[in-house]
């Protein structure tokens, strides 16, 4: 192994190398290791490790030519050997740097790189060879975000291994019936609060759950498991680290020059040089080695707005317009511009997703449209909207009934998912359960209700862990979810609701086939504030239509006539209010009869039992 070639040095200056993990860094055969880095304000670097007492003088790298590139090989240097760069920068001052291309690092705090390569044999091919097949936009998406480290923990407080918690996590999910887990970010970071979107090694998987095969263990396990995985990722911002990405070779290298671009004022981290050719290729090649590397089927890409606006959490005169004098950071979205075409044009199948909280126009407009090219946007409007009608009393929700209308009136702008994430369960913002008015039963009928409503409402669903069954206390990093909850029949009642709202839901191509076309929704009832009531159609060509009828009322209504798109027997396939969830057991037990009498402008209509706190879904049952 030679080091970087003249095609590679070629297209790393010309920003343009896709496979950059297969060059740069600690490349290891079967003699020896060549360790390659980018840094080409450096006046010297050398590599330092266990292998020659941390003394660089042994193991200098010499500059490839004037691309910025140093190279050297060293003999007898194989997997598990610890290193770093020393680096002596444009300063003059030596600086010990982990390779910004580890494969996998020392478990924080400590903070050399380790030369790793991969010998996991992999058993999805079953599942690699459909993923190009699928559309992820048209097909049946339920996702269930975690945190690995604080799903599950040991007794005495021990995170879970890659392998163990593949052994818990797949038949969970599985059994729970979601189509993908997203993962808060693996990639290694050095302080565990940050929950991983303070990322200093963006080629390595936090070893603090063990080395890198361990996770591609994990994704292994559930694509055999037929489930997705999304993993976070953040290329906006990295931190301030000595030992990292900062000021690399003693100067602004990864990070923006400009102070007003370079550094972000709320996390106090430093911002990518979204206009340099080096680092959009780090970033793009990064974007690559996740899916391709470790066969992961998206990455959601935290801070987008952070990245889209100049002018991002800053004051009058803290921040400088661009060229045409908008706040429009036109160099970021040239980058997610290449990101999302390059990862669309190189991994069928895989896709991407925006956490993006402002009204930027097209985030999922293809980039040969001039849109951003993300698959999916996080419908943060949704979110905030629909959470703050249902944090408020039944008596005074008549007052805000738009508060879950208005979301339809946007609903076909972008491809939306729906989060109720991480975010909002932090932070003192409380629980999904907590956050619900009443005493507990009240508490827990808002909650199945909500979870009903979101799950036939256009857009995918994201749940954060927990959720699924209730808990009552706020997230915590540092402990794990609240099992024990399970011990009680009423928490199980929600984990089963959830259970068969994800069977319910696959089974029903109504509820997903027409996510992003509004042909594929229609209002039966939006006017009744009244009586806080809430109906509406689902449909697909070729599937039979699904009705969900909410009632956010703390009372029953009955003899309530809906009207119905066609007369005969609906089926109550699902009722958030039935005794095996902890509901009252209000129902219309098991179908309704729907006449040929006209209510709500359409052709036919039912008289129905709508139970307090509760959502009713109903199916057309096939003649």
């Amino acid at each position: 192994m030679s080091g970087p070639g003249e095609l590679d040095i070629h297209l790393i200056n010309e920003g343009r190398h896709e496979e950059l993990w297969q060059v740069l860094g600690a490349q290891a055969d079967q003699t020896g290791t060549t360790f390659s880095v980018w840094a080409p304000n450096a006046q010297e670097v050398q590599v330092v490790g266990d292998f020659n007492g941390w003394d660089g003088g042994s193991a200098p790298l010499a500059p490839i030519g004037s691309s910025g590139i140093w190279y050297t090989r060293v003999d007898g240097v194989g997997d598990g050997a610890l290193y770093k760069f020393r680096i002596r920068g444009a300063d003059g001052v030596w600086r010990d740097k982990a390779d910004p291309m580890a494969f996998r690092t020392q478990v924080p705090p400590e903070t050399a790189s380790v030369v790793h390569t991969s010998r996991h044999e992999w058993g999805d091919q079953e599942w690699m060879e459909t993923r190009g097949l699928r559309q992820p936009v048209e097909g049946p998406m339920s996702v269930y975000e975690l945190h690995l480290a604080s799903w599950r923990r040991h007794p005495d407080g021990r995170i879970y291994t890659w392998e163990e918690i593949a052994d818990s996590l797949v038949p969970y999910v599985q059994d729970l019936g979601f189509t993908h887990v997203e993962l808060m970010p693996v990639m290694e970071h050095p302080f565990g609060g940050s929950w991983g979107y303070q990322v200093t090694s963006y080629f390595a998987p936090t070893a603090r759950m063990g080395d890198p095969d361990g996770f591609r263990l994990l994704v292994d396990r559930l694509h055999q498991a037929g489930i997705g995985v999304i993993v976070d990722w953040v290329p906006a911002h990295f931190p301030k680290d000595e030992f990292a990405l900062a000021r690399f070779d003693g100067t602004p290298l990864y990070e923006d020059p400009n102070p007003s671009r370079g550094e972000h004022p709320d996390w106090g981290t430093y911002v990518f040089n979204f206009g340099r050719r080096e680092v959009r290729n780090f970033l793009v090649a990064n974007a690559l080695f996740w899916l391709e590397e470790y066969h992961v089927d998206a990455l959601r890409v935290d801070a987008v707005a952070s990245m889209l606006y100049l002018d991002y959490s800053r004051q009058p005169g803290q921040w400088s317009p661009n060229v045409h004098g908008g706040r429009e950071n036109l160099e970021a979205v040239g980058f997610l511009q290449e990101m999302n075409a390059t990862v669309y044009k190189r991994v069928p199948g895989a896709f991407t997703i925006a956490e993006e909280s402002t009204s930027w126009p097209g985030v999922t407009r293809p980039t040969s449209d001039d849109g951003l090219g993300f698959g999916f946007k996080w419908n943060m409007g949704w979110m905030h909207d629909t959470l703050s009608y249902m944090q408020r009393d039944p008596i005074y929700r008549a007052h805000h009934h738009g508060e879950l209308t208005f979301p339809l009136v946007y609903a076909w702008s972008e491809n939306y998912v729906l989060p109720i994430s991480h975010d909002e369960v932090v932070h003192g913002k409380g629980s999904l359960l907590r956050k619900m008015p009443g005493d507990r039963w009240r508490q827990l009928a808002n909650l199945r209700a909500y979870l009903a409503y979101m799950w036939a409402h256009p857009g995918k669903q994201l749940l954060f862990m927990g959720t699924e069954f209730g808990q009552e206390a706020e997230w915590a990093e540092s402990r794990e979810l609240d099992w024990w909850l399970l011990d009680h029949p009423e928490h199980r009642g929600v984990r089963d609701l959830v259970r068969d709202l994800n069977q319910v839901y696959r089974d029903t191509p109504a509820l997903y086939g027409q996510d992003n076309d509004p042909h594929g929704f229609s209002w039966l009832e939006s006017h009744d504030a009244g009586r806080n009531v809430f109906a509406f159609l689902r449909r697909a060509p070729g599937a039979d239509d699904l009705v969900c009828v909410a009632n956010f009322a703390a009372v029953p209504h009955e003899d309530y006539r809906l009207g119905l798109p066609t007369a005969g027997t609906w089926s109550e396939v699902l009722n958030t209010d039935a005794d095996p969830y902890g509901g009252s057991g209000v129902g219309n037990l098991g179908t309704v009869e729907a006449t040929e009498d006209p209510w709500h402008d359409q052709p036919a209509s039912a008289v129905l039992r709508l139970p307090p706190l509760g959502t009713v879904w109903l199916r057309r049952t096939p003649q």
